[in-house]
Formats: C-alpha cells, structure tokens, sequence
C-alpha cells in the first residue's frame, strides 16, 4: 500500500476521532487539539515541537483532578533499542513522550498508541493512575494497522457497551476494538501482524485481557463528558461527580488486588473508601437540592 494511501487513511481516522469525541462524546472543541501531517480546519502540524508546545500549554491548563486522552493515528517504529512515533520531521521516541506526560499536574491520563510498534510504549509509559492501551504487543509488530478503525468505532457503538450503563468504558472499547481486529485478520485468512494489549495497575507490562492482571482502572474510566452532563454545566457539582468516579476505579482496583492482601488490611482499606464514597454521595445530594 502507498503511502499516499495510509495518509488518507490516518487522515480519515483522525478526522473521525475528533468529530466522536465533540459531537457524540460532549467534549468541547476547544479542548481537542488535532495535529496532522496535512492539516485542515481546526488541525495543526504534527511536529515535534508543535506536540512539545501543545504539552507546554496542558502543563500550564490542566489541574491535579483534571483526566487527559491522548491518542496516536499513524506509524510507528522501533529499532530494538528504541521506539518511536512518526512525525513531520524529527520524530519523538516513547522516552520523550513519557517525559512530556510526566511533566503534566493531573493525576489520571489515558493513553492510546494505535500505531505500529506501538508496544513498546507500555512500559515507559505506565505509571500510577495511568491507562496505556496499544495496538500492537510489541516493537516487532511493524505493519499498518487496522486497530485505530475498530477502537474509533468502539467510543460510538452501543453494542461495545458490554454492561450497558449507556458509556463505553476505556476496557470496554479495548475489548470491543480487540475482538473486532482480530476477527478482520480471521476473516481474510491472515496471519494477525498486530495483538493489542493493556496496561492499568502500573507495572509496564500489558496484557491481551482484563482478567490477566489489568482492566479494574479501565473498567470506570469513560471517554465522555458525563460528569459535567450530570451536573448540569456546574463545575463544582461536575468535580464531585468526577471524584466519585475516582473513587469508583479505587475501589475496583483494590478489588482486583484481594489475592495479594491479608483479609484485615483489604477490609480496612476497602471501608474507607466506602466511607470516603457515602460521604461524597452525600455532598452530591446536598449540591443537587
């Protein structure tokens, strides 16, 4: 395939993300920034210092309660020593992007590399409070891939709504656009060039399911704006909502860490989220009268 062909595609993709993201998701368009190789509208170039200067700006915008999405459409690479993702230019290698992100005050960001090679970005990545999902397993997984077409659709389609609360969660897109992935390969009678995987606890190694060892952050991580939906546009009442969904994805990680704790120390811990939770519920129900 040309790579005039895979431009109009990532082009297309983004294109797609964007428009999920402000018109069905509620996110306002000021706060999704686009960078392409041949931008149109709203877009900007994908540079290594216009991405550089688009962190600089989340640095100095965001607070500590503050979720960020970060999504890479497009192709990546890696040598064997280092992985990196394609720019206009110079282009930046997971090291960087784990400075950049590092470098940024809120406490939850979700990363998606959809790109190829993009495995090896889950253990520079990931981190405390940190969802990190990839197309690939690994940096020898080098084809184009097709996970971004699947993952897009995922944030849009209700049947990826596996617990059907009326929101996709970042597991359950992960698990819809995995599935779909590999039925794509199936279908064709081809040999999978991509196997994606997921990170959430913080270790830096992915995995391929949820009941592998990851997914209970995921699980109550959402890509809508519901929080603010909920509250009616109130900020304050909108930052109680989304600290209850903090709470949520404590508590469901420290479920899925019971094995590996003495039943007083899980009690103890799991009471005082609750409480910290009943309390909140009720600062909700105050607000909202």
């Amino acid at each position: 395939m040309c790579a005039k062909t895979y431009s109009t595609r990532f082009a297309k993709w983004t294109a797609d993300l964007r428009s999920t993201l402000v018109e069905r998701l509620g996110f306002a368009e000021e706060r999704v920034t686009a960078l392409a190789e041949k931008p149109v509208e709203e877009e900007q170039t994908c540079s290594a210092d216009v991405v550089r200067e688009v962190f600089g700006k989340l640095r100095n915008s965001l607070k500590p309660d503050n979720q960020v999405f970060i999504f890479f459409i497009g192709h990546g690479s890696f040598d064997g020593k280092i992985a990196m993702f394609n720019l206009m230019g110079k282009d930046l290698s997971a090291a960087d992007f784990a400075q950049l992100i590092k470098n940024l005050p809120t406490r939850k960001v979700v990363v998606v590399n959809m790109a190829s090679a993009s495995g090896e970005f889950i253990k520079p990545l990931s981190g405390a409070g940190r969802v990190v999902i990839t197309a690939t397993r690994s940096g020898q997984e080098q084809n184009a891939t097709r996970f971004p077409e699947y993952f897009i659709a995922a944030l849009g389609a209700p049947e990826a709504d596996a617990d059907k609360n009326g929101r996709v969660s970042a597991l359950e897109a992960f698990t819809y656009a995995a599935k779909l992935t590999g039925d794509y390969y199936e279908k064709k009678g081809l040999l999978a060039t991509e196997h994606s995987l997921l990170d959430d606890n913080g270790d830096g190694v992915g995995h391929a399911k949820a009941d592998e060892g990851d997914g209970a952050l995921a699980r109550t991580t959402y890509f809508d704006s519901l929080p603010l939906q909920q509250a009616g546009g109130d900020e304050e009442l909108a930052k109680l909502f989304s600290e209850r969904l903090r709470l949520e994805g404590e508590i469901e990680q420290l479920k899925a860490r019971k094995a590996q704790m003495n039943e007083d120390e899980y009690d103890a811990a799991l009471e005082k989220l609750l409480i910290e939770f009943a309390k909140l519920g009720q600062s909700i129900k105050a607000k909202r009268k």
